[in-house]
């Protein structure tokens, strides 16, 4: 199954971002070497958001890292959610359709 973290971003996140960004990063390697983050990285033009693809049985793992992340820490996340993602093509998909 896969998990979407979503994050609503502070306006000010590019100027803010440099203090964290380094044990943000090292939270995100972490979280991938343990096979639960796929894919992560702020949206581009505006940086208003950001979204991280995990893969689980359950919210949990995503769920722990934006409890852990120095960004949510720091208040340059606004808001953030998991919300479940369907995925059904791709080699990853977890219920392939075809």
């Amino acid at each position: 199954m896969h998990w979407l973290l979503m994050y609503e971003l502070v306006d000010d996140y590019l100027e803010r971002r440099a203090a964290h960004r380094d044990a943000h990063l090292a939270l995100a390697w972490a979280a991938v070497a343990r096979g639960e983050l796929l894919l992560a990285g702020a949206v581009a033009e505006p940086h208003d958001s950001a979204l991280l693809l995990f893969e689980g049985d359950s919210p949990e793992a995503a769920e722990a890292f934006a409890r852990a992340d120095p960004y949510v820490a720091a208040g340059l996340v606004k808001h953030w959610r998991v919300r479940p993602w369907q995925t059904v093509v791709g080699e990853k998909a977890a219920n392939p359709v075809r």
